[in-house]
């Protein structure tokens, strides 16, 4: 059972979390207070085991994607999300961004993104996202966004806008784009996303049903099968793909019954990562899960017919995205010399 399970105590500081104002980010205990199972703030957090590394890169390079971004007005999940792999994503060219602005209106304690009441859209986000496509020549772009529930169509439109700019100035660039649930909007925002279709159609389901009340609440499992399902039926040709974290109390069989059930609604591609605490106010980690474990599920997903199935600890749902599409095997994790000596993995 996660630690959710159990009600924290309300900091003596704060006993009501701050009210949300148009325009600013709720981060930490404002952000979590309201959700129906709270998190209790981690005093001493697991110590990361040798796996959980990531491979340095140019800083040079990280600097100029951050001022390219800045300079279009930009933001990328991998800022914002506080996503470990951003110096080798950067550094290698790569970026995941991110539409609609950097306000959710969801309250999820797994994710680093602010809560509020977003602005309005920014009407040349989607020329500024081609341009910077073009600027940084991507052959390959992802293309992701906060909630917006206070959009009629879920912010589909703007997903729309965002690929047939790209495509006038980027014809040849390949767009995977990573969908909210479109809850309560699914409707409206697949007739928009169908007609005019990406090459990738991703939506993360995060978590098995279990955990949804605790980690993401305001969204449905079954819903989101749904979603890729549905998607699926109607644009048979565009491949679907689907990502969600472990280490968040759920059970190795329930991972399988996962796999199971996005396999039954014809999901395509799958990513399966560690869950990583992005602050002490967060949901905290249950369990590193071991490089073994992960290649249970690869092979477990192999067996029951996925195109591809990637599974590693550092492995998120747009990490390496193009080489997945391309069907390229899931990078091994790094690890240590000594650590792989202690586990008689290395020949003498």
């Amino acid at each position: 059972m996660s630690s959710l399970a159990v009600q924290t105590h309300v900091p003596a500081a704060r006993i009501k979390p701050k009210k949300a104002i148009q325009g600013e980010k709720l981060r930490g205990y404002d952000k979590v207070a309201r959700i129906p199972i709270k998190v209790i703030p981690t005093i001493e957090a697991k110590k990361k085991p040798d796996w959980i590394r990531v491979k340095m890169s140019s800083p040079a390079e990280v600097a100029r994607i951050k001022a390219t971004l800045r300079e279009q007005k930009l933001y990328t999940v991998c800022e914002e999300a506080a996503c470990p792999n951003l110096p080798q994503c950067f550094a290698d060219g790569t970026a995941t961004f991110m539409i609609m602005g950097d306000i959710c209106t969801r309250r999820c304690p797994f994710c680093d993104v602010g809560h509020g009441r977003p602005n309005n859209l920014d009407a040349d986000e989607p020329r500024h996202t081609a341009e910077t496509i073009l600027g940084l020549q991507l052959k390959y772009a992802v293309i992701t966004s906060v909630d917006r529930d206070d959009l009629k169509d879920g912010g589909a439109a703007h997903f729309v806008e965002v690929l047939d700019e790209a495509r006038a100035l980027s014809p040849n660039c390949l767009i995977e784009i990573l969908v909210p649930d479109f809850r309560g909007r699914m409707e409206v925002a697949l007739e928009l996303l169908t007609e005019t279709a990406p090459d990738v159609f991703n939506h993360n389901i995060e978590t098995v049903p279990r955990l949804y009340k605790a980690f993401r609440p305001g969204s449905d499992y079954q819903h989101s099968l749904d979603l890729l399902r549905i998607y699926k039926e109607r644009r048979p040709d565009i491949p679907t793909k689907c990502g969600f974290m472990v280490g968040l109390g759920e059970t190795e069989e329930e991972i399988y019954a996962l796999l199971d059930d996005l396999k039954a609604n014809n999901v395509d591609m799958i990513t399966v990562g560690q869950y990583l605490q992005p602050s002490k106010n967060h949901v905290p980690v249950d369990r590193y899960v071991h490089p073994d474990e992960f290649q249970r599920y690869m092979d477990y997903g192999k067996k029951i017919g996925f195109f591809s199935i990637w599974a590693g600890p550092m492995v998120r749902s747009s990490y390496f995205a193009d080489r997945q599409y391309y069907g390229e095997d899931c990078p091994a994790p790094i690890r240590s010399k000594k650590a792989l000596e202690a586990e008689g993995k290395l020949g003498c």
